[in-house]
């Protein structure tokens, strides 16, 4: 049994994610900062930690995360204005990571998205280029934590019926269903070729797609 805090516990892709988790044994925290999504949560079969993460610092988020062996951040702003962007999906984020090495708790997985680059290519006008910006930063910050981490880069994200299968490095924009990106971090959690990696995926075409234990496999 493994015990597992999920940050934006309340996204799409984490809703999906806790009962993978859950069915396999593991308990699940899931970081809501709306009580009124409680209920859901523990539906899926979490238990529900209500936290403010924007507003919290180092040593207030490595209180809820001590005691987990794993941290997965799936929280966003969800697009609205640059500040909060850069406030949860870069500044909460890199606090997270900090907190998880004050607390401990060593295996971290990031979900990130697929054009997650230095040279990402989004213009400074782009209403998008603050998230672009943002999750880049978060990424490089992971990457000198010392945390055994995992960056996921899921492509554009759809809510399809998941397939099971991923393609490794597609190209375009590597569409992808939220079912398959939460079985991709169900198995990363657990899959140890999956540490220290950068992994960017979509479901590919014509038949380019493998499962996904396979594709994550050494």
């Amino acid at each position: 049994m493994s015990r597992t805090i999920v940050f934006g516990g309340h996204g799409r892709i984490a809703l999906l994610l806790t009962p993978l988790l859950v069915a396999r044994g593991d308990e699940v925290t899931s970081v809501i900062r709306n009580p009124d999504h409680a209920s859901d949560v523990e539906a899926a079969g979490a238990t529900a930690l209500v936290a403010d993460v924007e507003n919290m610092n180092v040593d207030a988020i490595a209180e809820i995360v001590s005691g987990h062996d794993a941290v997965v951040w799936s929280a966003g702003a969800g697009g609205g204005s640059p500040e909060r962007t850069y406030a949860v999906d870069r500044d909460a984020a890199q606090r997270s990571m900090d907190a998880a090495v004050r607390a401990g708790v060593q295996r971290y997985v990031m979900v990130s998205w697929l054009g997650s680059k230095a040279d990402h290519g989004v213009p400074e006008d782009d209403s998008f280029f603050a998230y672009a910006d943002a999750k880049w930063a978060a990424d490089e910050h992971l990457r000198g934590t010392g945390l055994d981490s995992t960056i996921l880069g899921p492509g554009a994200l759809t809510l399809d019926d998941p397939t099971s299968k991923i393609q490794i490095d597609p190209d375009g924009r590597g569409s992808v269903s939220r079912a398959d990106v939460a079985a991709v971090i169900a198995a990363s959690l657990i899959e140890p070729c999956t540490i220290g990696q950068t992994i960017r995926f979509g479901n590919g075409e014509d038949g380019s797609a493998v499962p996904i234990a396979d594709a994550l496999a050494c």
